[in-house]
């Protein structure tokens, strides 16, 4: 393995203009050896740009690449050492299952001896022990994609596994199980993996570290946890969750903000926003609303629009101050019937000038 860094790497496909039509925007970032990362984003935001430059498909318009501290931009792929999964299977149909795994193996001249026991490891993690003897070219569209990740994941010597989206072709059942062997080798080889997907479920579950793209650019990088509690751009809010983050316009008032007639609680709130202008908006998760008939402290006034049950949670949506907000709430919870109050957990509001967080109370 090794740690992959990319200098001010940014990518056009169309340099004809003078100002350059970005793919993907200048970014720099530093890949440590050894973790997990998935590059989360919905479709056309620059992800698998973003890994064609790192595998070397993609030579970037500016910037460079360097792995390990060697300086790759210009090398092919093949000199690069790295593992490449794509979203379909590629595979040596007239090989059987074990002579597919092992191809990669072969060409490095491998021991017999190592070669068994490598493939060995991973069919039994892929659970492709039972179909080792079998022609490639008969199986299922799922079983050659595990192939196809076998052969990626059966190198011990590469600098990066780098999978675009290889999981798009399985079934769910098997992608849940797939996630979790993927974390198991993580943990067990300490392999750099470099995941694509636009699939939230599957980067939250899957990645130590998270980058999220929005039309060409990384708009953060962080844990799952730190992209859930304290998304610092509205995009994130948006794209990550189920239900999304609850964005409301305010403005802003002695001691807090007010959404519409009703005021929210900010303290500090004064001193962020005299450093900041722009549009403001509200922001708090789901997760961090409750609801009641009692106006505790901190509760203010709403009224309950509509109610969905989601299995164990019910999804509240309420009207507050004209705009509309949502609750998660236990689907054993009591649910106010006439009068209904809203009261926002502690350090989970958020405070957004210009889709940029500002500030937390």
């Amino acid at each position: 393995m090794a740690r992959i860094d990319l200098d001010q790497i940014a990518h056009s496909y169309d340099n004809l203009g003078v100002q350059p039509n970005y793919a993907l925007h200048p970014f720099t970032h530093t890949w440590e050896d050894g973790e997990t990362y998935a590059l989360l984003g919905p479709s056309g935001c620059g992800k698998t740009t973003l890994l064609n430059i790192m595998s070397g498909i993609v030579r970037p318009s500016e910037g460079r690449v360097r792995f390990g501290g060697q300086d790759v931009t210009e090398l092919p792929t093949a000199r690069r050492n790295i593992a490449q999964v794509f979203q379909f299977p590629v595979i040596y149909r007239t090989m059987t299952v074990f002579e597919n795994l092992a191809f990669p193996l072969r060409c490095r001249q491998l021991p017999q001896h190592e070669i068994r026991k490598r493939v060995s490891e991973v069919a039994e993690l892929l659970n492709l022990t039972g179909q080792l003897q079998r022609a490639a070219l008969h199986l299922s569209a799922d079983a050659k994609q595990l192939i196809s990740l076998g052969r990626g994941l059966v190198r011990n010597d590469v600098a990066a596994i780098l999978l675009d989206e290889p999981l798009t072709v399985i079934d769910p059942q098997l992608k849940f199980e797939l996630r979790r062997k993927l974390k198991e080798v993580n943990r067990r080889y300490r392999l750099t993996l470099i995941y694509v997907t636009h699939d939230q479920t599957e980067a939250m579950t899957l990645a130590n570290k998270v980058v999220v793209m929005d039309h060409g650019r990384v708009v953060q990088i962080g844990t799952p946890q730190e992209l859930f509690e304290r998304p610092e751009n509205a995009f994130v809010g948006y794209f990550i969750g189920s239900p999304s983050m609850n964005m409301l316009e305010c403005r802003l008032a002695e001691g807090g903000v007010d959404v519409g007639s009703v005021r929210i609680a900010f303290p500090g709130i004064n001193r962020a926003v005299s450093k900041a202008g722009g549009k403001l908006a509200f922001g708090v998760r789901p997760e961090y609303v409750t609801i009641s008939d009692v106006p505790a402290a901190g509760a203010v006034p709403a009224t309950l629009v509509d109610l969905k049950s989601v299995g164990a949670f019910c999804i509240a949506t309420l009207e507050m101050g004209g705009q509309r907000i949502k609750a998660k709430i236990r689907a054993d919870a009591p649910i106010p019937v006439r009068q209904t109050f809203v009261r926002f957990a502690d350090g989970r509001r958020l405070l957004y000038a210009d889709d940029r967080l500002l500030a937390v109370a």
